[in-house]
């Protein structure tokens, strides 16, 4: 699959998938049906891209996006325990859940960043130093671990604080 890109080196447009009512979903940049898999390889190329419903024009990617991650969990091995679904499922509705949802998108993306800083520095390991290295002695992945979880307490007091402002209580 190709993305098209705007002149000058600018950010690639966003590419359209339109999905049909027979469920069939045409990408709109290579002029074909595509599959799931073919969308979710678009989210691991980081590719931006927009789901809409071919009669309507309404907005589908999120219950796409939900569809691919219901086809990872019932396949091999899933991330979310029941016990982490059973949570999640517990903040719809709740006063909390807007602050639930911004806590959760800012975690995976430090680990997001934390992965890809580990990735860049892997590539002049040696098996010997990435043994090592995983075995969580080395100085380097334990300041990297305990800036994570730093930033994830951060981001959970800053959470704490903005809920409990929000039904006007201060600490």
């Amino acid at each position: 699959m190709t993305s098209k890109k705007a002149s000058g080196g600018a950010k690639p447009a966003q590419r359209i998938i339109k999905k049909y009512p027979n469920r069939r979903l045409y990408d709109t940049d290579t002029s074909t049906y595509i599959t799931l898999a073919d969308v979710k390889q678009l989210v691991m190329d980081s590719e931006a891209f927009c789901v809409r419903d071919a009669k309507t024009n309404e907005d589908l990617t999120r219950s796409i996006l939900l569809q691919i991650i219901l086809e990872e969990e019932a396949g091999g091995a899933p991330m979310f325990s029941e016990a982490a679904l059973a949570n999640l499922i517990r903040f719809y509705g709740h006063a909390a859940q807007g602050f639930m949802g911004s806590y959760l998108e800012k975690n995976v993306q430090a680990f997001t960043d934390i992965q890809a800083k580990m990735a860049e520095q892997s590539k002049t390991v040696t098996p010997e130093m990435w043994a090592q290295f995983m075995n969580m002695q080395n100085p380097m992945m334990q300041g990297m671990m305990g800036n994570y979880v730093e930033q994830s307490k951060t981001m959970f007091d800053k959470m704490q604080e903005q809920m409990l402002g929000a039904f006007g209580v201060k600490r």
